[in-house]
């Protein structure tokens, strides 16, 4: 008789309120395959990656592990049964070192010389090289992401999830990663979901894919039956185009694009900040865009963290529209009219505990505020057109934002008893951030 799947999901149905994030799915998981998972934010990918690892429990359906029908309660059952995940974004903690944060959530004593020998012998056996006593917040992102890897891997999952594994890494390190991952699963014969909005990557790496659209599977195919043209057209449910799909962009020049002008809608001067930043000299005429490119390190974090208004640098100057900006003054940059979609929106973009209407307006407060307090109804107002405008989809205004698909993050309703819970004061991740009224997920 064949071998049972490591993994079949049969019927799994969520609902929040009148929004069903899941309906119906089912999904098999072989072993020593990897397995393609596609579809929009919004798809229902997020919430039945929740379901595996037990961060949500769902209104119906069943779960079998090796044929055995189980119930999923909590993280730590999951990872019983041998399931693990590997965020999209980072649940390290920066002023760790690399074997302590493998270490984490590991129960048992903690011996540093066995601890470190394990690292060590698990970055030798799969291809991943760190040092295990360099502190996390000084490693790039690739790095960062073997150790995420690392520790996975050190649980011996039998079953691997990659949410977005190559969302910040190199063109040179997603192919690493790849190769350690190919490598893993010949070898050991463990079943991967691979979870990606790039086609390329899903085409090239899986054995099978599957497409989610609105809460339900759409398309399964053996991935050498398939195009990314068929896959893009089922995860949008019509015909798109091919470049558009692949996140391939229009060359430049190419179209009827309005010629830059003359006119420096911004200008940077002799901007210097530690680290990273040297004498930069940058000029961003109307009607053009700039590309600044190179590997994490080389001063674009500097430089984004200057332009959000977070830190002043050293020396130089920002003009906007040919006026200089005091960067000493809180809110100076946004006033002068420039924005900025951060690196981190976790950490720099969005207040996950406050709601989607609140994230919508807090920028521009005074667009919904009498004399002296917020008003209620012009709130929800501009937030319903902001809604209706970009397409933002939740259950309600009032939802809290980290409830949206694409976060990566989810707290419980209520926090577990005081007595069983002592977060860490390292702990910098987002869920952290509302220490009495989330669990967080570091």
């Amino acid at each position: 008789m064949a071998p049972e799947p490591a993994l079949r999901l049969r019927g799994i149905t969520k609902r929040y309120g009148t929004v069903v994030a899941c309906d119906g799915v089912d999904l098999t998981l072989e072993r020593g395959e990897i397995h393609g998972l596609l579809g929009e934010n919004g798809a229902g990918k997020s919430t039945l990656m929740r379901i595996l690892l037990g961060l949500e429990t769902q209104d119906s359906g069943a779960i079998d592990r090796d044929g055995r029908t189980v119930t999923i309660a909590g993280p730590r059952q999951a990872a019983a049964l041998g399931i693990s995940m590997v965020h999209q974004h980072f649940s390290l903690v920066d002023p760790l070192t690399v074997w302590e944060n493998v270490e984490l959530g590991r129960s048992g004593p903690v011996r540093r010389a066995a601890a470190r020998a394990g690292v060590l012998a698990a970055a030798e056996r799969y291809g991943l090289a760190i040092d295990p006593d360099a502190r996390v917040g000084t490693l790039s992102a690739g790095q960062r992401q073997r150790v995420e890897l690392l520790k996975c891997l050190r649980r011996d999952p039998a079953v691997l999830i990659l949410d977005e594994p190559t969302s910040v890494l190199t063109q040179a390190e997603s192919a690493e990663l790849f190769t350690v991952l190919r490598r893993v699963v010949a070898a050991e014969h463990r079943a991967v979901v691979l979870i990606s909005h790039k086609l390329a990557e899903i085409t090239t790496v899986t054995d099978r894919v599957t497409v989610m659209r609105a809460g339900r599977v759409v398309l399964r195919r053996d991935t050498a039956a398939t195009t990314e043209a068929e896959l893009a057209r089922e995860m949008v449910g019509r015909e798109v185009t091919l470049g558009a799909a692949v996140g391939v962009l229009p060359r430049a020049g190419a179209g009827a694009a309005p010629a830059a002008s003359a006119e420096a809608a911004l200008r940077l001067r002799g901007l210097t900040a530690r680290p990273g930043l040297d004498d930069l000299n940058l000029t961003v005429r109307a009607g053009e865009i700039v590309g600044l490119y190179g590997a994490e390190g080389n001063g674009q974090k500097s430089l984004g963290d200057i332009l959000s208004g977070l830190t002043v640098p050293d020396a130089g100057t920002v003009e906007v529209a040919g006026a200089p900006v005091d960067l000493r003054r809180a809110g100076a940059l946004s006033a002068a009219g420039l924005g900025i979609v951060p690196e981190d929106r976790h950490h720099a973009g969005v207040v996950l505990d406050l709601s989607v209407a609140q994230n919508l307006v807090m920028t521009r407060l005074g667009d919904v505020s009498g004399r002296v307090f917020v008003d209620r109804r012009r709130l929800r107002r501009r937030a319903r057109a902001l809604a209706d405008e970009y397409g933002i989809t939740a259950a309600s205004l009032d939802t809290p934002l980290r409830h949206l698909s694409g976060l990566g993050c989810w707290s419980p309703p209520s926090p577990p008893a005081a007595s069983t819970w002592a977060p860490s004061r390292t702990c910098t991740h987002a869920c952290a951030a509302a220490r009495t009224t989330a669990w967080p997920c570091c």
